[in-house]
């Protein structure tokens, strides 16, 4: 749990791919993206597995989105390269993440042209586990990720089904901002995502040529949220 402290307190800030899986474009009837497509989400709503449940802010229909979150090493500036090889120097470790978002915040949003940060990005918005060391997950593009909500299995796909590759994505993302040491990276969700309420339980974990990562195994409850925050039309 220490590493995992460190990755919270060193993170300045969470990318996140969106539409890096066919079929998960196909399911929220999105438009295929041509060339990689991200957003941020605050380092704020990090969410460790010893900090409690996910919490449900009033009105806000609340979606998972397993994801394999990369945490970055060096610096990376205006890099340009597909080399699953040359990349590997600028990740530090990896982790799994729930890339939790708030559907109807960001509908909303969207039919009216609006940002949609909110929706991504409420306190405990992004529950973390892990790391998973380069040495163990010798190959990003070739591990299972699978979520479950009260034991039922929702998402359970392989990695090896991103549209884009982690060197393309690490690319494009610094050509426009720096990537910094600490930063996290995640990479996109499968098919399966879908609503939680309070008191739903999501268990999610990763498996390396069909066998369980102890380190990313997690359990996450949901509760209300409470406090003053009511989702209302913008």
């Amino acid at each position: 749990m220490a590493a995992l402290n460190t990755i919270k307190s060193n993170c300045r800030k969470v990318m996140c791919i969106g539409r890096n899986y066919a079929d998960h474009v196909t399911e929220l009837n999105n438009q295929r993206p041509k060339q990689p497509f991200f957003f941020l989400k605050p380092a704020s709503s990090l969410l460790l597995p010893d900090e409690g449940p996910v919490l449900r802010p009033s009105g806000v229909n609340m979606h998972f989105e397993i994801e394999l979150g990369l945490v970055i090493g060096k610096t990376i500036r205006d890099l340009d390269t597909e080399d699953d090889a040359e990349i590997e120097q600028y990740i530090e470790s990896y982790i799994l993440a729930i890339d939790m978002t708030g559907r109807n915040v960001q509908e909303e949003a969207k039919k009216k042209g609006y940002p949609w940060s909110i929706a991504k990005g409420f306190d405990t918005f992004c529950p973390i586990a892990g790391p998973i060391s380069k040495e163990k997950l010798t190959d990003p593009h070739n591990v299972e990720i699978y979520l479950k909500v009260n034991g039922e299995t929702k998402q359970q796909d392989n990695t090896e089904l991103m549209l884009f590759r982690i060197p393309r994505q690490l690319s494009d993302i610094s050509k426009v901002m720096t990537l910094e040491k600490g930063d996290i990276v995640l990479t996109g969700t499968p098919k399966g995502v879908g609503p939680v309420v309070t008191g739903d339980v999501m268990e999610c974990g990763m498996r390396i040529n069909g066998k369980e990562v102890e380190e990313v195994k997690m359990r996450v409850e949901v509760k209300d949220k409470g406090g003053n925050y009511e989702f209302a039309e913008t």
